[in-house]
């Protein structure tokens, strides 16, 4: 599974080829830095680990006297690890939320059913998973734990009922879509 940023930049340049300077750019404009800090400087090293890892092919190009600029474009190989790690990271939960936002920025990757689909499987997932810890959590076990760590619990029930919410929200959008 490639990491958030490989993730980010390959889904910015599935959509098209972009150069280095433009995904700072489109990064910045999308306000990205919100909700993933991603550096500049980790945009430049994580392309260059994903060229050396044949997902994206570069080219150099000249436009007017400026100097050559390498614009990227993913390889069937970045294709296919990009859509293998959307697809993880949308049939999984995990605390830290930005692999599933990430994966939800380019849900558009797939067609409006492959996206009901894969959202309906996380639905069943995450269910599980509140169930799961819904099983910790009875009179007797309160009794048996601090104060504290049964308020952590139940503020993981809420981040899990938090993930079901917005996905049955990026569902509705994708019926609406389809």
């Amino acid at each position: 599974m490639l990491s958030k940023p490989a993730t980010m930049l390959l889904g910015l340049i599935y959509e098209k080829p972009l150069n280095a300077y433009e995904i700072i750019k489109l990064l910045n404009y999308m306000n990205v830095k919100w909700w993933f800090n991603i550096a500049d400087s980790t945009v430049y090293s994580t392309l260059k680990t994903l060229e050396k890892k044949e997902y994206i092919i570069g080219t150099a190009e000249k436009v007017g006297n400026m100097p050559d600029r390498t614009v990227y474009n993913l390889s069937e190989k970045g294709k296919d690890e990009f859509i293998s790690t959307l697809k993880a990271s949308i049939l999984q939960f995990n605390y830290d939320t930005n692999i599933f936002s990430i994966a939800a920025f380019f849900l558009n990757t797939f067609t409006p059913e492959e996206q009901q689909k894969l959202l309906q499987e996380r639905l069943t997932v995450l269910q599980k998973y509140r169930t799961g810890i819904e099983k910790q959590v009875n009179p007797l076990w309160e009794n048996e734990v601090s104060a504290t760590h049964s308020a952590n619990v139940k503020r993981m029930i809420d981040l899990v009922d938090a993930e079901i919410t917005g996905t049955n929200r990026l569902l509705e959008s994708c019926n609406k879509n389809a």
